[in-house]
């Protein structure tokens, strides 16, 4: 093996540990807000009463995290699977888009929001460090 294609093997597989961590944490984070959005829109007593929301109420949470869990799902099996590049984009937007739902979620569950929205957080470090591009062959 030369030493070109060495090193492109080693920069391929480097960041694949954290490719396969932020995909392994899209389906935890999927289930998470699967149960989540399942016991908000029952109005399940898991959640502080009285809660005060800026838009809508706690159903519309509720269907809001369920479809995010199903995009994580999807994320998730891209990831997972073939480890596309337009997979760990979808994961990232889809993340996104969950950290910023969260934060909406706090007044019903602010630790368990903040727990997530670290979660994702991570999740997003991984995808986006993880690239396909290799470097250069060429000795620095």
């Amino acid at each position: 093996m030369t030493s070109h294609a060495y090193r492109a093997g080693v920069a391929e597989q480097e960041g694949r540990g954290l490719a396969v961590f932020a995909g392994v944490m899209l389906g935890l984070l999927a289930l998470f807000n699967g149960l989540d959005g399942i016991a908000a829109i029952v109005n399940s007593h898991v959640f502080l009463g009285n809660a005060h929301f800026v838009l809508g109420d706690l159903r519309t949470f509720g269907w809001l995290l369920l479809a995010l869990a199903i995009l994580q799902a999807f994320a998730c099996v891209g990831v997972l699977s073939t480890g596309a590049e337009w997979a760990r984009w979808f994961g990232v937007v889809v993340l996104g888009l969950n950290a910023f739902a969260h934060m909406f979620f706090i007044p019903a569950y602010p630790v368990w929001s903040v727990l997530i929205i670290a979660l994702d957080v991570a999740a997003i470090y991984g995808l986006s460090v993880y690239g396909g591009r290799v470097q250069s062959a060429r000795s620095p």
